[in-house]
């Protein structure tokens, strides 16, 4: 595998020079302490996330403020005993995307963001402290306690929230094709993942920069 540096000249050709795309690269969401982010905030960003998944971005950013209300400003100590009487109240909600799966999954995390605060020294501290080089680890766990957080989405959410995360998105995918990482622009098994953070772990090892910008160097080099 050859080092991050070629792949960044790639992209730079692409997008006005070194300079460019790594300002381009940087992760605007990144916390300086994901510890201190409250777990509201968090569940919020993850419930976005989830609704986002399959439907238009720009329809449920216009009805946000909505969700914030309905949701409890998503509180996930109050979400955590919301009822089948809250869930039927939600479903009829016109201030939100009335899509029963995703509201279920919305009270299924909180339960979780509750659990976990309640157990494990906050939701925030345990992102935070999760292994940096261990993505792959953290979305299994995200994906195997919460609801609808498998995927593209677990991914996103990390991004969103502060971690330091990479996505598979079609043109990273790509680039790791070229690479000779994966054998087909799409990651389509735990195998597949495991190269992913394999590679990515291994350019941040040589080149210092965050995860985040790796995979958005990647993205870039491909055109």
């Amino acid at each position: 595998m050859r080092p991050l540096l070629p792949i960044l000249h790639l992209a730079a050709g692409h997008h006005g020079g070194q300079a460019a795309v790594l300002k381009q690269a940087v992760n605007g969401h990144a916390q300086a302490d994901l510890s201190k982010v409250p777990a509201d905030r968090l569940l919020s960003v993850m419930t976005r996330c989830v609704f986002n998944a399959g439907f238009n971005w720009k329809v449920i950013d216009a009805k946000w403020d909505g969700f914030e209300a309905a949701f409890e400003a998503f509180d996930p100590a109050k979400l955590a005993f919301f009822g089948e009487e809250m869930m039927d109240d939600l479903v009829s909600d016109t201030r939100i995307v009335r899509n029963g799966q995703k509201i279920k999954a919305a009270i299924e995390n909180a339960r979780m963001v509750a659990e976990i605060e309640q157990l494990e020294g906050g939701f925030g501290t345990f992102l935070a402290t999760w292994p940096a080089g261990d993505q792959v680890g953290l979305m299994n766990a995200l994906s195997t306690r919460g609801s609808r957080l498998g995927g593209a989405t677990g991914q996103y959410f990390l991004r969103f929230c502060g971690w330091d995360a990479w996505i598979t998105s079609r043109d990273v995918c790509t680039a790791l094709v070229r690479e000779g990482v994966l054998d087909k622009p799409a990651v389509t098994s735990k195998r597949d993942l495991g190269k992913v953070q394999a590679a990515i772990n291994h350019w941040h090892s040589g080149s210092g920069l965050p995860r985040a910008a790796i995979s958005r160097i990647l993205a870039l080099s491909v055109g």
